[in-house]
Order: structure tokens, then C-alpha cells, then sequence
């Protein structure tokens, strides 16, 4: 290529940046409603809540087990 490496990586992300302007409404309308679902939930009392520390240990012990 006759483009400089400076050139390339901003040609490069325009194109990613071009890719995120297109929206699927079906799946904006899927993630609208995914998410009214989790805050009904969460306002509901549904689905209990954890601290992160608590989550991210258990998620360390269930590597080591299934490793």
C-alpha cells in the first residue's frame, strides 16, 4: 500500500466507526425491552443483588473447580 501507517489507521476507523451508524430496530426494540424487563425485576424485588467482590469470588472458585 502507497498509504502511511498514520494513513491506513484512520481510514480503518472510520470504516469501524461507519459500522455503528446502522441501527437494526429490531434488535434496538429487542434491548428496549430486555432492559424494562431487569428493572421491572429489579424494582419488583424479583432478582436479588450482590455485592461485586462477593460475585467476582465466586466466579474465581468456579474457574479453579472447573479447570
Amino acid at each position: 500500500m502507497m498509504l502511511s501507517l498514520t494513513e491506513r489507521a484512520r481510514i480503518a476507523e472510520e470504516l469501524l466507526t461507519s459500522l455503528d451508524d446502522q441501527v437494526d430496530e429490531d434488535v434496538e426494540k429487542a434491548w428496549q425491552a430486555e432492559i424494562g424487563r431487569r428493572i421491572d425485576e429489579a424494582e419488583s424485588g424479583l432478582v436479588e443483588f450482590i455485592p461485586w467482590e462477593e460475585m467476582f469470588a465466586t466466579l474465581r472458585a468456579n474457574a479453579r473447580t472447573n479447570s
